[in-house]
């Protein structure tokens, strides 16, 4: 197709108008520049937009759906100079982030911390299942999303993974739970109970394989979508858990619990999934270069 917006616009106008002439008065031009770009504009969809109507005109059936996009396209032109003023008064670089919820919060925080270092940035974070954080990805309506499991290998979603780090697993305690742990581990874990991502996380299966290999019967006593909140309870001395051993200090810092035993042959992977254009907003670099 060659038609160009103003084709479109001259076109919208003359619909909002109701004739040619009318148009042509609303924007200071001849009738015949006005009739001849609505032609252009017919000529290039293939279609008739307007019919004889008495003595002036009115939209087709094609035309009510060409002016439907229209109204879309030229509403949101007419905020454009509102926005570019607000911009200019509160610069700030906007960054949007999906964060795939089968990813633990406090690794989420880590993994954001170089661009939380950037002055001005307005961070706006979206959870949320992971085939649907791609889906607005491909869509351009996010500009990266951090998740525990690379991107499946599908050339229409147009986006690629980058692994971020990786995190050896370990066991931690409530301090609650010290006093009634008198096993050595692996063993304490068949007399603690124990909290548990659900499948939803990577991890999970691995470790069921790992509590097989090592004798453990557990007793789960609770499974966890949201990783923050199998630490609330955790805290509250309903269970020990596996966690990466990146948030140790975190976990020790913010919610009093120790390290109980490392399974360091279980690793929490953790990547940036971006969609593949040739320019990349700055702060996605900054996460990826972390």
């Amino acid at each position: 197709m060659n038609y160009n917006y103003r084709h479109l616009y001259y076109f919208w106008v003359v619909a909002k108008a109701g004739s040619m002439s009318k148009a042509a008065e609303r924007l200071g031009m001849a009738i015949q520049t006005i009739s001849t770009q609505v032609h252009e504009l017919e000529k290039s969809l293939g279609y008739l937009l307007f019919k004889p109507a008495g003595r002036g005109i009115a939209l087709t059936e094609s035309g009510f759906a060409a002016l439907k996009v229209a109204d879309e396209i030229f509403s949101l032109g007419e905020k454009l100079p509102e926005l570019v003023r607000d911009a200019a008064k509160a610069p700030k670089s906007k960054i949007a982030v999906g964060v795939s919820d089968g990813l633990p919060k406090l690794v989420t925080k880590q993994l954001l911390e170089p661009i939380l270092k950037h002055k001005d940035v307005l961070l706006i974070a979206h959870e949320g299942e992971f085939d649907d954080l791609l889906a607005q990805l491909a869509l351009h309506k996010l500009d990266i999303v951090l998740a525990d499991r690379p991107a499946p290998n599908n050339k229409n979603l147009n986006v690629y993974s980058e692994q971020l780090t990786k995190s050896p697993m370990a066991w931690y305690i409530p301090k609650i739970l010290i006093k009634d742990n008198k096993k050595v581990f692996p063993e304490c874990l068949n007399h603690l109970p124990i909290l548990l991502p659900t499948t939803h996380s990577t991890v999970r299966a691995l470790l069921d394989q790992w509590f097989t290999k090592n004798n453990v019967v557990p007793n789960v006593v609770g499974e966890f979508e949201d990783s923050a909140l199998l630490k609330t309870f955790a805290a509250s001395g309903l269970g020990v858990f596996p966690a990466g051993r990146l948030i140790q200090k975190d976990l020790k810092d913010t919610y009093e619990i120790e390290l109980l035993g490392s399974c360091d042959d279980i690793y929490e992977y953790f990547y940036a999934i971006r969609s593949e254009k040739k320019i990349h907003h700055p702060l996605v670099e900054a996460i990826i270069k972390r």
